[in-house]
């Protein structure tokens, strides 16, 4: 591996299709934009709230709106606003994620012509705040049993909108406690004395003036862990009047007499297709929490290669935090999986483009396979956040437990991450539920478990099949030899082939569970109880073995030499230590010998030393503006001003000025830092 990377083509490399927004919102997010900290509840509210007004035009989540309201018709561009816009200032980002991508994008994905037309431009300016109001305190994540009910009445023509108990309370609202004027209700919509499942309302709660609806209650969600800057809150309604065109009937119309129509027959499909349009959400959280992943590691790794502790007899100097390997060990299989979640995202970003990107009729086989993908990714890139944050501020010491240097506030911001858009635990059996689904689909039934239909009733048919690079991944498996003894660890079709089986192994087993069970037990809860943590751990597989290939396919698409033989290397690191942790699963299942998993453990150590010298590389790869990093510890870092090398989308090199401080030098000869 060369010992000089190019910071500029690993950056182009990392910034992928949509590198110019990445690089509007590097130029033109200045320091009035970072975090306060220190300041009150009601002045973060106050100060995020104006911010959000004062985003620049060309910058934000409103890029996914049609050209015609003011937006670009730039679905995959929204996400990466939300991911630069995590960068900055979380509170800004989910207050800007609420007023765009739940509150608008509902509004657009569920209403018709008649609510674009009359609400979008607001919303898209920010003339109109507005809420995004699904969760309720007894259901959070059972959105079908949601019990806020909408009945339609034909002799008014209006809908009658009412909570009929406390547990029915829209609970933990954004946008909901100080700034909302309207909100997108979801409720159980009932006409002529009959139930059609969960649809969605625009509605008023605020008069001009701030002041509550008549018959609608709003309360303060009160203080939270983190997030200080959104107003969540809680909506009750009280037989609140709703005019019938206020019903987002895309998938659901209610004529003046009360008939109901859709397109769709059956409710529990029509409920699907409905949450399936607003997987952008998802999609964005996941996003966000990598973003914050990649701020703490790059704090972390840069006060590493600053902070020295503790001598050695033959030499003057304490060493460096990042040349001891128990920190190594820390840092740099957290930064490995941050790789690999990041090219797994951008096929995701990508998928999600093309998917809803159109004018056209979504492909339902691909929205399905994207639904499912969004919700195991969006799991495994906020549990990992939650993890790593934490990790970096443990290797910044006391240093870490500061506010000023930024780590307190990451932590806190994206813990409620893990059971935001979606509980991380419920997710993953959503995507258990759509693999064995597709086993189903694919090798014919599951036998007494297939008559009990609880998954078929829950999640539509589907085979969730490889990531991008199919025709790849399936060529490195298939020159894989027989015997593993005979290939090396670091063998790419080899860890490919590891991954797969692995996963293959646990889709199996829990078939096999799911059939032993129906054959003795009448009741499908049951059935499905009995091997819920064998289904979490199918899940877990497959979402390791697609970030994976993602990985892989990554490294493959890149042109620059020196880049790619790092990134392969960090790829490597990345598959080890996903086997190395589960050790205790490879070994039981004769899928390694003890010895050779000692040898992965003598691997993975090799591997950090090799990718000592390029830690700092690999953080400034993210190019994460110095100003945004925002934390005091690496004040007295020496930095160098460079010009950096560019690339335009056809790769071709351009010199332009460097967009913040330069990297640090490593050559021989630089200062001695002044920070000890």
């Amino acid at each position: 591996m060369p010992d000089q990377i190019d910071l500029a083509r690993l950056r182009h490399v990392l910034d992928g299709p949509w590198a110019a927004v990445r690089n509007a919102h590097r130029e033109h997010l200045d320091a009035r934009f970072l975090p306060v900290y220190g300041e009150t509840g009601d002045q973060a509210r106050e100060r995020i709230s104006r911010l959000l007004t004062e985003l620049p035009a060309e910058l934000g989540m409103a890029s996914a709106f049609p050209t015609e309201y003011g937006g670009r018709s730039d679905v995959g561009g929204s996400i990466i606003a939300s991911e630069m816009l995590a960068q900055v200032d979380l509170s800004l980002m989910v207050k800007a994620g609420v007023q765009w991508g739940l509150f608008g994008g509902a509004v657009q994905a569920l209403g018709t012509r008649r609510h674009h037309d009359a609400y979008l431009r607001d919303i898209i300016s920010g003339t109109v705040f507005g809420c995004f109001a699904m969760t309720e305190t007894g259901h959070g994540s059972d959105v079908q049993q949601l019990r806020t009910t909408c009945t339609y009445d034909p002799q008014t023509q209006t809908y009658d909108l009412h909570t009929p108990h406390e547990a029915a309370r829209k609970d933990y609202i954004g946008n909901a406690a100080r700034d909302g004027r309207m909100a997108v209700v979801f409720a159980q919509l009932i006409t002529n004395g009959r139930r059609h499942g969960v649809h969605a309302w625009l509605v008023p709660i605020r008069d001009a003036q701030g002041n509550p609806m008549p018959g609608v209650r709003i309360g303060d969600a009160g203080p939270k862990a983190g997030l200080l800057g959104v107003d969540n809150g809680r909506l009750t309604f009280d037989h609140v009047s709703v005019p019938r065109d206020m019903l987002l009937d895309r998938y659901g119309q209610v004529a003046p007499d009360g008939a109901y129509s859709s397109p769709i027959e059956n409710d529990s499909r029509r409920f699907f297709t409905m949450l399936g349009t607003l997987v952008r959400g998802r999609v964005s959280v996941g996003g966000a929490a990598s973003a914050a992943t990649k701020s703490a590691l790059t704090i972390a790794v840069r006060y590493g290669d600053i902070r020295r502790q503790f001598g050695t007899p033959d030499a003057g100097r304490e060493v460096l935090l990042n040349d001891y390997l128990a920190h190594q060990r820390k840092l740099l299989p957290a930064l490995a999986t941050t790789y690999a979640l990041h090219f797994a995202q951008s096929e995701l970003v990508v998928a999600l483009n093309e998917v809803q990107g159109g004018d056209g009729p979504v492909d339902e086989h691909r929205q399905r396979e994207l639904e499912s993908r969004a919700a195991g990714l969006k799991a495994a890139q906020t549990w990992h956040a939650t993890r790593t944050i934490q990790m970096c501020r443990e290797a910044c010491g006391g240093a870490g437990y500061l506010a000023e240097n930024r780590l307190p506030s990451l932590k806190a911001d994206t813990d409620v991450f893990t059971t935001f858009e979606g509980d991380n635990t419920v997710l993953l059996q959503l995507v258990a539920k759509g693999l064995l689904t597709g086993y189903r689909d694919e090798f014919g039934s599951l036998d007494g478990w297939g008559r009990a239909s609880f998954v078929a009733e829950q999640v539509r048919g589907m085979v969730l099949e490889r990531t991008a690079a199919r025709s790849l991944i399936e060529r490195l498996i298939s020159a894989v030899p027989g015997r593993d003894e005979e290939v090396a660890v670091t063998d790419r079709g080899w860890q490919l082939k590891t991954f797969e089986d692995r996963e293959r192994h646990l889709l199996d087993g829990a078939v096999r569970r799911l059939r032993n069970g129906a054959a003795t037990k009448d009741r499908p809860f049951d059935i499905f109880n009995d091997v819920q943590d064998h289904v979490l751990s199918v899940a877990a597989a497959h979402i390791d073995r697609i970030t994976l290939e993602a990985f892989v396919a990554g490294v493959d698409g890149t042109a620059d030499p020196a880049v790619r033989a790092l990134l392969s290397r960090v790829c490597d690191l990345y598959a080890l230590s996903v086997i190395e942790t589960n050790k205790g699963w490879f070994l039981e299942h004769g899928r390694l010998t003890p010895a050779r998993s000692k040898a992965i453990t003598g691997v993975v150590n090799g591997l950090l030393k090799e990718l000592r010298p390029h830690m700092r590389d690999l953080v400034d790869g993210f190019a994460i503006p110095q100003e945004w990093l925002h934390a005091a510890i690496l004040r007295e870092e020496p930095h160098r001003q460079e010009t950096m090398t560019a690339h335009d989308d056809a790769g071709d090199p351009q010199v332009v000025p460097a967009y913040a401080a330069g990297r640090r030098a490593q050559q021989d000869g630089d200062p001695e830092p002044a920070h000890t």
